[in-house]
């Protein structure tokens, strides 16, 4: 269904007298789980003042349509469970089969979220045994809107070897590992689209309240102002050149992609509009969010500091359920960038968000890979992720859920000691000595250090450098590192300012 259409139905939907029916958002469907410990929020659609009642787990709740026909209630919290039968009755009765309690999680972001347990490591033998019934997987359609929708298109499905195949990979194994150690349903809503930037994920109160963040909208719209003519131009060749091919008997040219600024999912606040904002009323414990390619291949490193944070901000308040859980992943080291790409800067800004209650970072410099975007290894990162729930979201407060991460450095001798938050049980080299690390005097040219570790510290230091002022660790692209804690967590790369 395109979005003009999509949008000419949902509005016919809430004009008065136009829907006679009850009906529910298509989250509401066979083999749902719902959010245990909170109240089970219920909505919909009806005629003008129509009774409904919603009948679930043994409680019934009754209420009437408002005069544009939308109706909620919400139930009494539950603890896990299931399968239990949803029913709402009005002028007709929907019923809803196979219902779960249990946690539910959104994951979020572009291709690496995207990216199916298909096409990642040991994906004939991961699907093989792939039988978790009560694992289930929402994946909303991709849209894009300049207003904001009221609903989705998608179903839920429980993961069998049948299902499994299309189940993001990183999703998977974050509700695999999960659903293991907290012995509950688990669901995962997949609202993710390849290739697209963090403001497109964002709302457009936001982006207008945020200094930095505000003319966005406007330079995107200029930028499409001005490809569209060339676009034009460029088909208009192509057309003739295939029609040139075709008379010849010749292979008909690859059609020109659009550019960036004529692609719907790319504009700011789009992707919020029809993927983020028809979720909002749905209770979840939190999201999982990897993204951060796309503004980092456009050199958005640092403006990403405050756009990062800002759209956690957003989902938060928009959700209006307090400062749920957001965990991300940290970029994965990949060498394949373009020169004005700012790859570890914005491993710097995502680093920067941990800043924000109830965050929990992923690191992955060390299961990328230099030529392709997309690693295979969505097992370690779902794991990571999964580690960062069980303590933020979970109260694990014992478990050592992230690798080391900078707090700060301090003047040693002929170096500089450098000081780490979770460094579990101890700091360790991971395969031999030390590597990644350098220092920069105070004319900020960096060169290889020394490093060794001392205690819970690293010690850095050039002969080259007689006093250094600054020190930095995997701080490239193609990230080199082997700085871990005892739990075998990598290190996030950073850099120390004077």
């Amino acid at each position: 269904m395109t979005t003009g259409l999509r949008a000419l139905l949902l509005a016919s939907l809430f004009t008065v007298g136009a829907w006679a029916d009850v009906s529910l958002p298509a989250l509401f469907g066979d083999q749902m789980v719902v959010q245990r410990d909170i109240p089970v929020h219920v909505w919909g659609l009806a005629a003008p003042d129509e009774a409904v009642e919603v009948k679930f787990r043994g409680q019934s709740m009754s209420t009437a349509a408002a005069a544009d026909g939308r109706w909620e209630v919400y139930l009494d919290p539950g603890s896990a469970g299931g399968p239990f039968g949803l029913a709402v009755e009005g002028n007709n009765r929907v019923e809803i089969a196979d219902v779960y309690v249990g946690e539910v999680w959104v994951g979020s972001g572009q291709s690496n979220m995207v990216w199916p347990l298909q096409r990642s490591r040991d994906a004939e033998r991961e699907i093989a045994a792939a039988q978790f019934p009560k694992i289930r997987y929402f994946k909303v359609t991709l849209d894009t809107s300049d207003k904001r929708l009221d609903d989705v298109e998608g179903q839920w499905q429980a993961v069998s070897p049948e299902t499994a195949a299309e189940f993001s990979g990183v999703g998977y194994f974050f509700a695999r590992h999960l659903h293991e150690r907290l012995g509950v349903p688990l669901g995962i809503v997949q609202s993710a689209w390849g290739g697209t930037p963090a403001e497109a994920w964002t709302s457009a109160r936001t982006l207008a309240e945020e200094p930095s963040l505000a003319n966005m909208p406007a330079e995107f719209a200029a930028e499409a102002k001005a490809d569209e003519a060339v676009y034009a131009e460029r088909l208009a060749a192509w057309e003739k050149r295939s029609a040139d091919a075709k008379a010849a008997g010749e292979e008909i040219p690859r059609r020109p992609p659009p550019p960036r600024s004529l692609r719907p999912q790319h504009k700011p606040g789009a992707l919020f509009n029809a993927m983020v904002a028809p979720l909002l009323p749905y209770g979840i414990r939190g999201v999982i969010w990897y993204q951060g390619e796309n503004n980092a291949g456009r050199g958005q490193g640092y403006l990403y500091r405050r756009l990062f944070r800002a759209m956690i901000e957003d989902w938060r308040r928009e959700w209006g359920i307090g400062a749920f859980p957001f965990l991300f992943v940290q970029l994965a080291n990949y060498g394949r960038v373009p020169e004005e790409s700012t790859w570890p800067e914005l491993r710097e800004a995502q680093a920067m968000a941990l800043g924000l209650a109830n965050t929990g970072m992923a690191v992955t410099i060390d299961i990328g890979n230099p030529t392709d975007i997309h690693p295979r290894n969505k097992q370690d990162v779902g794991l990571r992720l999964a580690l960062a729930a069980r303590a933020i979201a979970y109260g694990e407060h014992d478990l050592t859920y992230s690798g080391p991460i900078f707090r700060q450095a301090t003047r040693d001798a002929s170096g500089l000691r450098l000081w780490f938050d979770h460094v579990g049980g101890g700091l360790e080299a991971r395969g031999g000595q030390l590597e990644g690390f350098q220092v920069a005097g105070r004319d900020g040219k960096f060169v290889a250090a020394r490093a060794s570790i001392s205690g819970n510290t690293v010690l850095v230091s050039s002969a080259e450098v007689k006093h250094p002022v600054r020190a930095r660790y995997a701080w490239a692209a193609d990230a080199k590192g082997n700085l871990v804690n005892d739990a075998g967590l990598p290190a996030s790369p950073f850099q120390t300012m004077e």
